[in-house]
């Protein structure tokens, strides 16, 4: 999918939420996008292996995953192009320009071999990006059919906080939706949907008494 066949509306929702924004989201968001080092440190990528990051916003995720994996190839995909030019000015003061290949495109609907010239990943990995996304159950449909035999996709993102006080979660939904943000009730079943569909394992874990929910999905080889 070119650029010019992107949805335009989500873009430019998302380039006008962002476009200030990104200069302070990393800063804010440590506070309470909870379990993004855990998906990345059981990332457990290859030798040589190559990974993919849905929604990539400021390169936040990649540049800690570059750290992390110095043998892996990685790409990153993101529908604003403003927070693709905060990742990409990231990823040159780190010095990873040359190990990261970015581009624009729509989660839901991407051809990896077009925008990257890579047939499939080791290792897909979305982090608070579902809870954003419109029609994002196409997302995980997306990322599974990007994947090598043997690879795995990696989520994390908003649980129901299920086990923490009824007032915290009307608070955080609050803020939450300022930025267009809804958690997904139905995560957990999607992705065993999703699971089931292809013949994957699946792997859910709750976390912080709901506040957040970490999954992983392998390919058979």
């Amino acid at each position: 999918m070119s650029t010019t066949d992107l949805p335009a509306s989500h873009a430019e929702l998302m380039d006008g939420v962002y476009r200030w924004q990104r200069h302070i989201y990393d800063l804010t968001r440590k506070y309470y996008l909870l379990g993004r080092d855990r998906l990345i440190a059981g990332l457990d990528v290859p030798a040589g292996g190559t990974v993919l990051e849905l929604g990539c916003g400021t390169g936040r995720n990649i540049i800690l995953a570059a750290r992390r994996y110095p043998g892996a190839r990685l790409f990153g995909l993101d529908i604003s192009a403003e927070m693709l030019e905060t990742a990409t000015a990231a990823l040159a003061r780190e010095g990873l320009s040359g190990r990261v290949t970015l581009a624009r495109g729509d989660a839901t609907d991407f051809d990896a071999k077009a925008l990257f010239g890579v047939e499939s990943f080791d290792r897909v990995f979305v982090s608070y990006s579902l809870s954003m996304i419109p029609g994002w159950e196409k997302t995980v449909s997306a990322a599974l059919a990007a994947l090598s035999p043997g690879g795995s996709l990696h989520v994390v993102d908003f649980g129901q906080q299920e086990a923490l006080p009824s007032w915290f979660r009307k608070l955080l939904r609050g803020w939450l939706k300022k930025f267009h943000v809804e958690p997904r009730e139905v995560l957990r079943d999607v992705l065993e949907s999703e699971s089931a569909r292809v013949g994957a394992s699946l792997r859910f874990r709750t976390l912080y008494r709901g506040y957040s929910w970490l999954a992983v999905i392998k390919i058979a080889i």
